[in-house]
């Protein structure tokens, strides 16, 4: 029974904890026995002290337990199978060897304390259940403890990890982490965390880049420990995330210590405690941790009362007497007994360095003082009871049986005197706050804890995180903040393009179409730009478009005017010289009525170019077109006329022809309003059914929105064109066939000449029409008219002006017969 710590009491709890590991304390050189050989874990001593202050805390207040004093027996925990019943044994019956058999006389012990271990608290736990004996548990949550059946009096004083998932995610979405590792114990806790985390990671699109499971097996497995390093090492997300407990993955956490880790931040649910450190001198970890541990309320006076704990003080504390002899180098005999000769009078715990032994509060000693006050407070509930029933006779004869307490404990609620709410209901019980921790990495394996930062499940959305971002210590490569993404941001104008078969992070960017902008980060679709709007070269705003139209201003408008004008004053100048030589022979010779029309009317065709030019409305381009068709069909049907004039003269004076008639009648003429109301008809049918109006193009021109005109009817446009090509071709027939008719002042080869200029320029017109857009297709239509109205007036009208101008001896009869006769 020496191998323990004993505080005496009316009331006795009995805990377990790990205090000693597998390994051989070889900085121990006075150890001579095989137990003082074992090597101490400091910090789990903490939780021996976390028992004794809240029992003398209790005992000390008046209002719990009245006359009743608190106690504890601490037992060393071993992790062999075998051998971790011992003392479980030893404390129930006061012998191991002989189960069921109790050589005490009474057992004052009434509630066990295990833990931090889950493995080590099922185990035992086990045993417990079949006498009903109350166990609390002051390790992490355990799932696999938490069946009622199996373990009827165990009591989980750690809070269910129900917000850890969306804490580490709001840790990672704070960074813009998406490309994470996992890596989780194979058992219950694992796969229920797993779950949580990856569906919590799949809302925010945070993706997985491995997914690695060990078990309590593979820690011994070297070839699995070092598959995944490897994998971790290798991979190239730079953070992944640890969710275990000592006992499943203290293997790989070993490794990852001793193996260099290049840049990693490793994100973990609770601290890792190492008693394999690398004692050689070293510049901080290679891989950065940010632990993720409960969060409490400092306990008032705790770390004052380490600072006075001494041998002294508590004689029957014999892991506070090895504590003292390994930290202080203190001699002890050879005898049992230890003496203090060489121990400094005034040392004290808090000489221990931060990384040995925490001053303050752990998170395990806190649900230990939360188990302590749920036992005395339980006590206190049946005390009063059994005094109201009168049942509890002689108090120091008659002490509360563990199954008793379990009655009271399964409804017990209080507030510790921190102020936190310890409740059993599992729907009433509140969420666990987070601390974040920071390891600050000095020489020779020192460390110091820092807060970082916390996240609080009740607050607003936006604010369950607050980090300081400035004491986070990075990795020693460098003091920036790691990146971990699979694929780099995509910036504005750019979208994000999945690559196959891989993660929904892992992504090309794909450069914006035209017209389609982003103007954010990773943006899933681009964004068209309305019609009036057109995207700026990067791809990443919306610009208006300036209007744009063949205007009068413009270089080409200017020229178009100007050609126009002057083949207008050209054609009016050769009405001119027509009408001052109206009584000689050329003149009178090709009908001059029929002349002066079709001079009129190509005065009148230059001119309508005009209306094409300028700030399109709805009145030019009705003009547009109507005037064009008519304009065009007058000046065709009159050279139409003016072959059937030719014709119809050379029949005439042939012997035996009756067809005088018809010239001296003036027939030929009546050709012109016959075929011009025929294309009036088609206009006004293109204007009843579907007008010209305006419209406007913003795909042809970047940057401009064109306005133009709208034909409306391309079928009415197209029978008003063909129409007018078929009066051209009648001509062109006609003038082809009487080219050699034998008459002297015959035109015919000049009419057919100027109907092949017409013809050529307008089946031409139709594909350059379709193949352009915007402002060019309506300079198009312009250069057509004007290129055929040129036609006409140059094929027909210039060898006229050459004669009459330039050689007078041939604009008579006799002048002409003469040159004949001096040719032959």
């Amino acid at each position: 029974m020496k191998h323990r710590a004993h505080m005496a009491g009316d009331i006795m709890i009995a805990g377990f904890f790990p205090l000693y590991t597998l390994g051989v304390d070889h900085n121990n050189i006075h150890g001579s026995r095989k137990e003082e050989n074992k090597m101490f874990i400091f910090k789990n001593y903490q939780c021996v002290l976390a028992l004794a202050f809240a029992i003398e805390e209790i005992n000390k207040n008046s209002d719990l337990l009245h006359n009743l004093t608190l106690g504890f027996d601490i037992y060393d925990v071993h992790f062999r199978a075998w051998t971790m019943f011992k003392n479980p044994f030893i404390c129930l019956f006061g012998k191991y060897k002989i189960p069921n058999y109790s050589c005490m006389r009474d057992s004052r012990s009434i509630a066990v304390l295990t833990g931090p271990s889950g493995i080590t608290s099922d185990q035992i736990g086990t045993l417990l259940g079949l006498y009903r004996f109350p166990q609390f548990t002051f390790g992490p949550f355990d799932h696999a403890l938490s069946d009622h059946k199996k373990f009827p009096a165990l009591y989980q004083m750690a809070p269910k990890d129900t917000s850890i998932a969306t804490a580490m995610v709001s840790l990672l979405l704070h960074f813009s982490w998406s490309w994470v590792g996992l890596l989780t114990s194979q058992d219950e806790n694992g796969s229920c965390f797993l779950a949580d985390l990856k569906e919590e990671m799949a809302k925010n699109r945070v993706c997985v880049a491995y997914q690695l499971v060990m078990s309590t097996h593979d820690v011994a497995h070297v070839f699995k420990l070092t598959a995944v390093h490897n994998e971790i090492n290798l991979s190239s997300a730079s953070v992944f995330i640890i969710y275990g407990d000592n006992d499943s993955l203290l293997g790989l956490m070993v490794l990852i210590e001793q193996i260099a880790i290049h840049g990693k931040v490793c994100i973990m649910n609770s601290q890792w405690d190492f008693t394999l450190k690398r004692r050689y001198f070293m510049l901080g970890s290679f891989h950065v941790p940010l632990i993720f541990t409960h969060h409490h309320v400092e306990v008032a006076g705790f770390t004052d009362f380490v600072k006075a704990v001494n041998p002294s003080k508590y004689p029957e504390d014999i892991f506070l007497a090895r504590l003292w002899v390994l930290s202080f180098n203190c001699s002890d005999s050879e005898s049992d007994c230890v003496t203090w000769d060489n121990c400094p009078h005034d040392a004290s715990l808090d000489w221990l360095p931060g990384h040995i032994f925490e001053m303050t509060m752990s998170g395990d000693s806190y649900n230990i003082y939360n188990a302590v006050y749920a036992v005395a407070q339980a006590l206190h509930e049946m005390l009063l009871h059994q005094t109201e029933v009168q049942t509890m006779g002689n108090r120091k004869g008659a002490l509360p049986s563990s199954a008793q307490l379990h009655t009271f404990l399964k409804t017990i609620q209080f507030y510790n005197p921190t102020g936190d709410q310890v409740i059993w209901n599992k729907k009433r019980k509140l969420e666990a706050e987070y601390d974040i921790l920071n390891i600050w990495n000095f020489p020779e394996g020192l460390e110091l804890e820092v807060k970082v930062g916390m996240f609080s499940p009740y607050a607003s959305h936006d604010n369950q995180l607050s980090l300081s971002e400035d004491m986070v210590e990075w990795s020693i490569e460098t003091t920036e903040t790691p990146y971990s993404v699979c694929s780099e941001s995509c910036g504005p104008g750019f979208r994000k393009s999945p690559q196959e078969e891989k993660a929904a992070c892992c992504f090309d960017c794909t450069p914006c179409q035209e017209n389609e902008i982003t103007n954010g980060t990773d943006m899933e679709q681009c964004v068209k730009c309305p019609d009036h709007q057109y995207a700026n070269t990067q791809r990443t705003q919306c610009l208006l478009r300036v209007a744009s139209f063949l205007a009068f201003g413009d270089p080409l408008g200017m020229a178009l005017v100007a050609i126009g004008l002057c083949f207008s004053m050209l054609t009016a100048f050769i009405l001119g010289i027509f009408v001052k030589h109206k009584d000689t022979a050329i003149v009178k010779a090709n009908n001059q009525t029929l002349s002066y029309i079709l001079l009129i009317s190509l005065i009148f065709c230059f001119l309508c170019s005009l209306l094409f030019l300028g700030r399109p409305n709805t009145v030019t381009c009705i003009l547009q077109q109507i005037t064009f068709g008519v304009v065009f069909t007058v000046a065709v049907s009159t050279v139409l006329a003016k072959t059937v004039t030719v014709v119809l003269a050379f029949k005439a004076t042939s012997p035996g022809r009756r067809m005088r008639w018809l010239l001296v009648s003036g027939a030929p003429n009546f050709i012109i309003p016959i075929c011009t109301l025929i294309q009036v008809t088609f206009c006004g049918l293109w204007l009843g059914t579907s007008p010209p109006f305006v419209d406007t193009d913003a795909h042809s021109e970047h940057g401009h929105i064109i306005i133009l005109c709208n034909k409306g009817s391309l079928t009415a446009f197209y029978c008003v064109l063909g129409y007018l090509g078929s009066l051209a071709l009648a001509s062109f027939t006609v003038a082809f066939l009487a080219r050699n008719l034998p008459d002297t002042f015959n035109e015919a080869k000049f009419l057919t000449f100027s109907m092949l200029v017409f013809c050529s320029v307008w089946l031409t017109f139709l594909p350059v029409y379709h193949s352009t857009k915007g402002n060019v297709m309506v300079a198009v239509e312009v250069f057509s008219i004007l290129a055929s109205g040129a036609g006409l007036l140059g094929c027909i009208f210039a060898p006229k002006c050459y004669n009459i101008l330039l050689m007078p001896n041939r604009n008579s009869v006799h002048g002409f017969r003469h040159k004949i006769q001096y040719d032959k």
